[in-house]
């Protein structure tokens, strides 16, 4: 449902860097796979000629020694038929081709282990008679295999054999931009442009029509038409840019959604948390001026949360996205499913890249297989890129099953999920798991990307590298959306730059899946929303005398007292999801009961900081390694010692000096921490001095927080450092020296700082810096000489005025990309958080 924002440039860069990394590493291992296989090929050519001769010279060798030379040919030629197999896999097969890498990396691992352990040593000995012929076979070997390990090692890193790569994962992210409709005309071809031209002439042609419906059925493109209404040019020309776009969602924040929708009419953004928003408003207590208003309420599911949203105000017009009409409306446009040609379009687009049906396809199989997909947006999209490279016979299977259901339009939302269901348990084991797994999180809600990742690698034992490759295969297959900021596409963004969003229909999905089976035994055990009462499900409760099985916890709740929890137990849980809407709230006592552990989030979703009771519980979690604590007033944290986390979150928090003290030594509470993010903190003015201390952190990010005026001159204490974001932060007006101690530093983000006057003279000591990103930074007019010798420096990201002076610097430093920031506008009107 939500739009993926402007992605040109993403990854542009060369540099090899933070988070987008992991998924630069896939895009080559997937984008070059082909080039992967033919190396291989090249390689295990040239050195199985000489493996073979070895063998059959007439040199009798020991059965020890035949038996490595039969077993190294055996490994080479299995190399062969690995290489043909990686050629004759489509590029578009993610998983598949990441798998494939794997599996060829492996076989480097194995051949050097054979070339470079007792094989040779053996053999030379063994033929010594021959030695000097077999010389120089061996060094043709050893040179085939150098050249094969700095392939793999090139391959590894994103540079090398088949250029950058980050065509790819333009390509993935452009595709699902194209899809949602950020480039208007290519999703407008497919049936929206009618509907679009209706509901522009009802908001801009009809003075009279204040409150306007767009309705359909769920997966028919209603949130698609809505954003294309966003971004046309004669709505934001009469509006003045002044639009407003909130998803209201099944279990909404009544008072914070009035709070934005107030703040946006009176021109002042979100009113602060000690406002009331009137219940009423009469037209002449409106003060503002009488420039036209345009809010659009996305997913709104009830009358009485709608009518308590919508505020009559001349100048003020809504446009309410639901399912159902609401005698509110004024007027309203129907989104009807797509004719039959549009619908054959938009399927052939995600099953075969192309806008028609290609000539060597089954005409008359994928014409039958669109009939099923019942003329949905959401069903051809989901199913066609299922199908997307596969042959006629699973083709055929798919038909077969869609066809033994009841037609999407008899009830029609458990017909369009069972049918989409087909394509979900086609997939790959692990993949599929991954995709239930998001049914975890609140609706109509960006979850960051690293939360995610986070989760998978805890609990489904997997490197960064395979979860990444998991995200873009469920982005190829429309299962999820990759939404990017305004400033992401560096491989040094920030996790808050990259989310992720499903559709709502996606979300029941993979909920309708998970909760198959009693209660207890679930791997999931999510509240899909907050109940009325705001407590936990009866259903939960009637089971409570048993222990649950559960892997991963989610609950949403309104305040909590002790007395509110009840006494279960999660001995294999692994994730806690905690979301609340309270000022007040006691952590679940059951959390003591959690010995197995690994990533705890807690988001409080009301319009002031929570105070948390009973944090102690978090003593008995040994096995910690992931916390994100957000819109929290942090409590002191003496006597907690975490020594298992990892990764530590706090965002949008009151820090009460919770992290300063005597008993708040930073360095003893999270001894082995490796990446500390403060995001949001408003009352942070100084930076914890004993954070310094902690030899292990590699990853330090404080970003928005607009009060921090200094930082510790022990920072350069942080010997380990490579990355370090100061985004944002306009009262620090300095760097302490320190920092040009931090050797291992690779990126540093002071864009934002704008009362920041100049780098430390030192600069030069930073002898692994590869990126500086120093946008927005009016007050730094200079750059120290000593810049010159940054011998690792490949990018730069600055303003016009500063410019210049770096690209002096590259003229003695031909490896320098000296990048000019574009001016960033500000897209708050389009945040569906």
């Amino acid at each position: 449902m939500t739009v993926l924002t402007d992605v040109t440039g993403v990854l542009s860069n060369d540099i090899v860097s933070d988070l987008w990394k992991n998924l630069a590493t896939i895009s080559h291992k997937t984008l070059n796979s082909k080039a992967t296989a033919e190396h291989l090929l090249t390689f295990i050519r040239e050195i199985l000629p000489s493996i073979e001769r070895i063998k059959y010279s007439g040199v009798e060798l020991p059965q020890p020694r035949q038996s490595h030379l039969d077993r190294l040919s055996e490994i080479l030629r299995s190399g062969v038929e690995l290489s043909h197999q990686a050629l004759a896999t489509s590029r578009w097969n993610v998983y598949r081709n990441f798998q494939l890498a794997k599996k060829m990396e492996n076989l480097e691992e194995t051949v050097t282990k054979y070339l470079q352990g007792p094989l040779q040593a053996e053999i030379l000995a063994d033929v010594s008679q021959v030695r000097v012929d077999m010389a120089e076979r061996f060094d043709r070997i050893e040179a085939s295999n150098r050249r094969m390990e700095r392939f793999f090692e090139d391959m590894k890193i994103g540079v090398g054999v088949g250029g950058s790569g980050s065509g790819w994962i333009e390509e993935v992210v452009r595709s699902s931009e194209e899809d949602e409709g950020s480039f208007g005309n290519f999703s407008l071809s497919f049936g929206l442009e009618f509907g679009k031209n209706k509901v522009v002439e009802m908001v801009v042609g009809r003075k009279d029509f204040c409150v306007i419906g767009i309705c359909g059925i769920g997966g028919s493109g209603k949130t698609t038409l809505a954003r294309e209404i966003c971004r046309d040019e004669q709505v934001r020309c009469y509006f003045k840019e002044r639009i407003l776009f909130l998803t209201v969602s099944q279990s909404p924040n009544v008072e914070q959604l009035r709070g934005k929708i107030w703040g946006h009419i009176m021109g002042s953004g979100s009113m602060n948390t000690n406002y009331v928003v009137p219940q009423w408003m009469p037209q002449y207590e409106y003060a503002g001026s009488q420039a036209q208003i345009l809010i659009i309420l996305d997913d709104v599911w009830t009358l009485s949360v709608l009518e308590q949203l919508v505020f009559r105000i001349p100048g003020v017009k809504f446009i309410v996205v639901s399912r159902f009409h609401f005698s509110v409306f004024n007027a309203t446009y129907q989104v009807e499913p797509l004719g039959e040609d549009d619908a054959l379009s938009l399927f052939c687009h995600h099953a075969f890249g192309q806008t028609s049906i290609p000539s060597t396809a089954n005409q008359n199989l994928v014409k039958q297989v669109v009939a099923e997909c019942g003329k949905l947006p959401l069903a051809l999209k989901v199913i066609g890129a299922s199908l997307r490279d596969q042959n006629e016979m699973f083709w055929l299977s798919v038909k077969t099953r869609l066809s033994q259901g009841l037609s999407i339009g008899e009830s029609y939302e458990l017909n369009l999920i069972d049918r989409m269901a087909i394509s979900i348990n086609y997939l790959p084991e692990k993949i599929k798991e991954c995709f239930l797994d998001l049914c975890s999180f609140q609706e109509d809600k960006k979850v960051p990307l690293e939360v995610l990742i986070n989760m998978w690698v805890e609990i489904h034992d997997i490197h960064e590298t395979e979860a990444y490759a998991i995200v873009v295969e469920l982005s190829n297959k429309n299962l999820l959306t990759l939404v990017k900021e305004a400033r992401a596409g560096g491989m040094y963004s920030s996790c808050f730059e990259i989310s992720i969003t499903q559709h709502d229909i996606l979300r029941d999905l993979a909920l309708n899946l998970s909760n198959r089976g009693s209660v207890n035994q679930r791997r999931r055990l999510v509240m899909p929303k907050r109940d009325d009462d705001g407590q936990l499900p009866k259903e939960w409760l009637r089971h409570e005398d048993q222990p649950f099985e559960a892997q991963i916890v989610s609950i949403q709740t309104g305040e909590m007292r002790k007395s509110d929890w009840c006494n279960l137990e999660f001995p294999k849980a692994e994730v806690l999801i905690i979301n609340f809407t309270s000022s007040e709230y006691f952590l679940p006592p059951f959390i003591n009961r959690m010995p197995n552990l690994r990533a705890l989030i807690v988001i409080n979703h009301s319009t002031s900081y929570a105070r948390l009771h009973n944090i102690s519980v978090l003593k008995s979690l040994t096995k910690l390694r992931s916390l994100w604590l957000e819109k929290v007033s942090i409590p002191q944290l003496s006597g907690i010692v975490m020594e298992s986390l990892r990764k530590l979150f706090i965002v949008l928090c009151m820090i009460n000096n919770s992290l300063e003290g005597k008993d708040s030594n930073l360095a003893d509470i999270f001894p082995n921490i490796s990446e500390l993010t403060l995001d949001h903190c408003e009352d942070l003015t100084e930076f914890p001095s004993s954070i310094c201390k902690i030899q292990s952190l590699k990853n330090l990010s404080l970003t928005n927080c607009h009060n921090l005026t200094r930082l510790p001159n022990e920072l350069g204490s942080l010997n380990s450092l490579e990355i370090l974001r100061l985004y944002a932060c306009p009262d620090l007006r300095t760097l302490p020296p320190s920092i040009c101690q931090m050797t291992r530093l690779k990126y540093i983000d002071i864009s934002q700082c704008v009362n920041l006057t100049s780098f430390p003279e030192a600069i030069s000591k930073l002898v692994s810096l590869e990126k500086i990103d120093m946008r927005e930074c009016p007050m730094i007019a200079n750059i120290p000489k000593s810049a010159l010798s940054l011998h690792s420096l490949q990018l730069v990201i600055c303003d016009e005025e500063v410019s210049s002076t770096w690209k002096e610097i590259g003229k003695a430093k031909p490896n320098l990309n000296v990048q000019v920031a574009e001016m960033q506008y500000d897209l708050d009107w389009l945040d569906t958080d």
